[in-house]
């Protein structure tokens, strides 16, 4: 099985830390190894580097070779802009051979963290098993929600559709991308519901068919794209054609719209790192957390993560992440990190690209 990992990400969430010229991906949040190199290396029992492929922007290329230097140049695959996951998904396919159509693929992120890697290769190898007999499937792991996070899709789960190597595997019976705090918690009170990973397994074939249904144009410019592959005119077809794709995140377009989805529901301390706070969770729970220089007095639950050159200093204060870089200091309430969002859409609106 060949597996697709996307890297063209920004992880706006974790501004100023994610920025533009090193986004969240390619950053050591958890250990000291990058966030890509962990995805990578936690799939090596399963897949050989042959089989694995970095979707990621043109300006990324030399940061996905020096942290993969054994990865083939052609297992890069470069988008000349930034498209989200169908269109991302659709170059990657663009670049198979007919018969690996029929084959299940694995698509995941690259900047999350896992835990049991062990419990994520069960369910991957039992998810390919699945859709090799039920093609007409798209599978996505889930995880069970700890907190009402408005920042990953949600889905619950029904039937059971069978079992594979002691792994089961339900139907899924509603999916909802990134809900509100009402609903989250709502879905959080139900045992049925969980957390998409945003690991899918899925034929290329059966991809194709959605993208042609609920994503027209951009299955017409992959069409193109396809047909120039590995042609003298494949750089000029795939700047115009992949350009022109519809900006559509796959959860929104096919998920949310598809009825034949199923879920494998594992424990694999999953988490999307996808704000402050949830990194905040997976650093540590009720103390405080300091990566950097930093004093306090009478400070709870205080979140510190900046470089060792500027001394933070705290009187008094509760429940704030303090983000610290060479030209920005982050200073957030800890309920509202996922709005760090809404502050770049803002220094875009203003022009102001050097702090992006």
């Amino acid at each position: 099985m060949k597996t697709l990992i996307l890297a063209g990400g920004q992880g706006t969430r974790l501004w100023p830390l994610s920025r533009k010229q090193k986004p969240k991906q390619f950053q050591k949040l958890i250990s000291n190894k990058t966030m890509l190199q962990e995805t990578a290396e936690r799939l090596f029992p399963i897949f050989s580097l042959k089989d694995i492929f970095i979707s990621t922007n043109e300006e990324y290329a030399k940061e996905v070779k020096k942290e993969l230097p054994k990865l083939a140049k052609n297992n890069i695959i470069l988008e000349p802009v930034a498209r989200e996951r169908v269109a991302a998904i659709a170059l990657f396919i663009a670049r198979l051979k007919k018969e690996a159509f029929e084959k299940p693929i694995l698509v995941l992120p690259s900047d999350h963290l896992i835990k049991r890697n062990k419990e994520l290769q069960e369910a991957i190898l039992a998810g390919e098993e699945f859709v090799k007999k039920n093609p007409q499937y798209i599978v996505l792991l889930g995880s069970k929600p700890s907190f009402p996070d408005t920042g990953v899709g949600y889905l619950k789960a029904g039937k059971e559709l069978g079992e594979v190597n002691g792994v089961k595997i339900n139907k899924v019976d509603f999916f909802k991308e990134k809900p509100n705090l009402k609903r989250t918690r709502s879905y959080c009170a139900s045992k049925n519901y969980f957390w998409s990973t945003g690991i899918y397994i899925f034929t290329p074939s059966l991809i194709l068919q959605q993208i042609k249904k609920f994503v027209p144009d951009n299955y017409k410019r992959y069409q193109k794209i396809r047909k120039a592959y590995a042609t003298a005119s494949f750089k000029g077809v795939l700047k115009k054609e992949y350009g022109e794709m519809d900006k559509v995140s796959l959860e929104y377009t096919i998920v949310e719209n598809y009825q034949k989805v199923a879920v494998i529901p594992v424990d694999i301390g999953w988490s999307d790192v996808g704000s402050w706070t949830v990194l905040k969770d997976c650093l540590f729970s009720d103390q405080n957390f300091v990566k950097g220089n930093y004093i306090g007095i009478d400070s709870k639950n205080i979140f510190v993560y900046g470089s060792f050159n500027k001394l933070v200093a705290s009187v008094g204060i509760k429940d704030l992440i303090v983000a610290v870089t060479d030209d920005i200091i982050l200073i957030c309430d800890s309920k509202n990190s996922q709005k760090v969002r809404e502050l770049v859409k803002k220094l875009e609106k203003e022009k102001k690209f050097n702090y992006i």
